[in-house]
């Protein structure tokens, strides 16, 4: 009797093993499908990315390409600059006040310290159209 009932319980829990595999092999194929889905949209996501990275990069350098073209043709030398100011009659501070930086950028540039940035140089190429009259006019109507 002992020996009916263990052959009985073996059997049914080899039975059991057998449906329970199959059932988990479905499920682990599925499992195994969804992963590589999961992986091929990551890629995709990560390829998409770094091409807007590219659009963005590449449409900031186009105005910028732009504006180089016009920087291009401003030229800045510390002496031609020094030269400028003392043509209109201005101190630094007075420079300073007219291109709105401060006395001690004028200072740096005109001793080849510093460079003026791209919106500078566009106000240093904006006063060297200027004569001493509208120099001055200017810089009483800023102060």
């Amino acid at each position: 009797m002992a020996n009916l009932l263990s052959l009985l319980k073996s059997e049914i829990s080899r039975i059991a093993r057998k449906e329970v595999r199959a059932e988990t092999l479905s499920l682990k194929k599925a499992s195994v499908n969804y992963r590589s889905e999961i992986a091929a949209l990551k890629r995709r996501i990560a390829n998409l990315e770094s091409a807007l990275n590219k659009l963005g990069k590449a449409s900031k350098r186009a105005p910028a390409a732009a504006e180089e073209g016009e920087q291009q043709s401003l030229r800045f030398r510390a002496d031609g600059f020094a030269t400028l100011r003392k043509k209109l009659g201005l101190s630094a501070a007075e420079m300073a006040t007219l291109l709105g930086v401060s006395a001690q950028s004028v200072y740096h540039w005109e001793n080849g310290k510093s460079k003026p940035r791209a919106a500078q140089l566009v106000a240093i190429a904006q006063v060297r159209k200027l004569g001493k009259r509208e120099a001055a006019a200017r810089l009483a109507q800023e102060t």
